[in-house]
């Protein structure tokens, strides 16, 4: 497995993307699911205010997300997707912790992410890296948000893959 910083227009996030719309589409409808996906350009994920990870298994695009600036001292996480067939092994716990690192890097001291009530699996992962959940203002489907600190290190849970 190789984790690597890209922009989010490399060819090696094409995958990520489109089978993050689909997701989107299947579990919310076609209009969140499209409409979600235009709402941030690709710009807010480069340096200095955002990066963009992508997890790698033979040259093959499995899991990524980005981080993106929403105030001087605090980053979002968006576009945060593993491929069906390679959850459950930590691969989303390892691309969390290098948007957290690379939320550190850019200087950042706080993480937000928003996620739906139809993914109870990503709801269950942000607790269980100790995000907090917060008040979501302006949401008329039912979004679920989380904050987390990024002054130290937290460390993934057990059993959590470490890319090398």
């Amino acid at each position: 497995m190789e984790l690597r910083r890209v922009r989010l227009t490399d060819p090696l996030v094409e995958p990520l993307l489109q089978g993050l719309a689909e997701e989107y589409s299947r579990r919310y409808g076609l209009a969140i699911g499209t409409g979600e996906m235009a709402t941030t350009p690709a710009r807010q994920f480069e340096a200095p205010d955002g990066a963009f990870v992508v997890l790698l298994d033979q040259g093959r695009s499995v899991a990524g997300g980005g981080v993106r600036r929403l105030s001087p001292t605090t980053c979002e996480v968006k576009r945060m997707w593993t491929a069906p067939d390679r959850r459950r092994k930590g691969l989303a716990s390892a691309v969390l912790a290098a948007l957290e690192e690379a939320g550190r890097d850019l200087g950042y001291r706080r993480i937000r992410l928003v996620t739906g009530p139809a993914q109870p699996e990503a709801i269950a992962l942000y607790g269980t890296h100790g995000y907090a959940r917060i008040p979501v203002l302006d949401s008329d489907w039912g979004a679920v948000a989380f904050e987390g600190d990024l002054s130290e290190p937290a460390g993934a849970p057990e059993g959590a893959l470490r890319p090398g």
